[in-house]
């Protein structure tokens, strides 16, 4: 499967984004797919996911009640919707797969290239 993150771009602090992983293949409803970044000198961190099925969606603490993850099959997309951003979600993001996974931070064997998120304060 291949993955192509788009939808970032600068935004101010409160500010809200949302970003989309479109993926291709006939199979895309058979993968978690788990959003990532990476922020100016830091190592990449997991964000959050949504499992195969959809039926679970875990997200890191600091995003919490802010970010939510949701999946339509029918487009091979996966959303990211941030809101209430703050200048320290600014990275970054990059989307990921893994086939049957449930949305959790490994496991993931293919990935997107990244789309840039700033948050200005």
């Amino acid at each position: 499967v291949q993955l192509q993150a788009s939808g970032g771009g600068l935004v101010q602090a409160g500010g809200s984004l949302r970003l989309s992983c479109a993926a291709s293949g006939r199979t895309f409803s058979r993968y978690a797919i788990g959003w990532f970044r990476q922020a100016p000198g830091k190592e990449r961190e997991f964000v959050g996911g949504i499992s195969w099925s959809g039926g679970s969606t875990p997200y890191v603490d600091s995003v919490k009640g802010r970010f939510t993850i949701s999946r339509d099959n029918a487009k091979n997309t996966v959303y990211l919707q941030m809101s209430s951003l703050k200048p320290e979600d600014t990275a970054v993001y990059y989307c990921a797969a893994a086939l049957y996974g449930l949305g959790y931070g490994g496991g993931y064997d293919y990935w997107g290239q990244g789309t840039l998120v700033t948050v200005s304060s």
